[in-house]
């Protein structure tokens, strides 16, 4: 009797997620170095790839399930969120990435993304902010800065922009976190910190376009600068920035003040906390306010988290109660409803 010899199957590596697909991104742009981080914790998670599905709208970062090898859909404008939203009703399972631009999720699409946060799917929403349209060549999109010139405001923007972050607050996300482009270890932590994250997450990551707003966020990315511009987020640890690490923030009431270590004590600063939601409030509204004559650096890393039940867990255990109180459903009487009357 022959002795059978079953193989086990070699683990996963980052080309294993790559298809052969060419990418047709802009040389340079921010989206390659996304994809890549992307792939590269990709095998880490354990998850089959037939249970990973990546789902997209459209624009520049709508591309990206053509060059993952998972399931995946390109689909309609804005409507990314509404179709996750539908299949993480329907298979639950499945871990399911929602990929979309600052356009594509906050104009078009903004009713259904508040809607998906607040219903609390257990998706992963990578939300790229490049602050202007790129697939249609360079409009200003719903995160541009007041008196932008674009195509399509040639003598600047008068919108006032949407803060991704602050929306998400509002919308009730249970997970809000930011990261950039250009710092490939921090953002693989913030796309791991996401997936482990039970419920919606929400990441916006700064992304570079180089053909219609370069360098949005370069004081944020380059060496020279960043130090002293990024506020780099960790649970349980003081709120410190600089080049030196001699800057930290503290609290005034409700308000933050930049100090000098030289002269405060690091005991005396503001200690992060993720699950803290009013301090959060804070977080995610730290710009610079040019009436205060104040200047923050700007924050990265996971802002707010909680824990709360999620829409598809919720729905099958509604399901599974009527069942069991009533029985099968009665089609006929569902659609009767509840206010009938007879006329004799």
């Amino acid at each position: 009797m022959s002795e059978t010899i079953v193989s086990e199957k070699a683990p996963l590596t980052a080309k294993d997620f790559a298809t052969d697909q060419e990418v047709r991104w802009c040389p340079g742009c921010g989206d390659y170095s996304i994809l890549a981080q992307v792939q590269k914790i990709m095998p880490g998670l354990g998850i089959p790839r037939e249970n990973i599905v990546i789902i997209s709208g459209i624009g520049c970062s709508s591309r990206f399930p053509y060059y993952m090898n998972t399931y995946g859909m390109h689909s309609i404008h804005g409507r990314a969120t509404a179709i996750a939203s539908g299949l993480k009703a329907s298979r639950p399972e499945l871990s399911v990435w929602i990929v979309t631009g600052d356009g594509d999720s906050l104009s078009i699409g903004g009713n259904h993304t508040i809607h998906l946060l607040r219903r609390n799917f257990d998706v992963n929403i990578l939300l790229f902010n490049n602050q202007i349209y790129g697939l249609t060549k360079g409009q200003y999109s719903p995160t541009s800065e007041q008196k932008k010139v674009t195509k399509s405001t040639p003598y600047g923007s008068i919108d006032h922009p949407f803060n991704p972050l602050a929306l998400a607050m509002g919308a009730d996300a249970t997970f809000i976190a930011r990261s950039m482009d250009r710092d490939p270890k921090h953002l693989q932590a913030m796309i791991l910190r996401a997936q482990e994250h039970k419920g919606s997450s929400f990441l916006e990551i700064y992304q570079n376009c180089n053909i219609f707003n370069d360098g949005a966020f370069e004081i944020f990315t380059e060496k020279s600068s960043k130090p002293e511009e990024a506020l780099f987020l960790e649970q349980g640890q003081p709120l410190i920035f600089g080049a030196q690490k001699n800057k930290g923030i503290k609290l005034d009431g409700l308000r933050p003040v930049v100090v000098d270590l030289a002269e405060n004590s690091t005991g005396d600063l503001w200690i992060h906390d993720e699950a803290d939601i009013y301090k959060a409030q804070i977080l995610v509204r730290m710009f610079d306010d040019p009436t205060l004559e104040v200047h923050y650096p700007r924050p990265f890393g996971v802002f707010y988290k909680t824990d709360r039940s999620c829409y598809e867990d919720n729905m099958s255990m509604q399901i599974d109660e009527t069942i069991a109180l009533k029985g099968k459903g009665d089609l006929d009487k569902l659609l009767k409803g509840r206010e009938t009357w007879t006329i004799n």
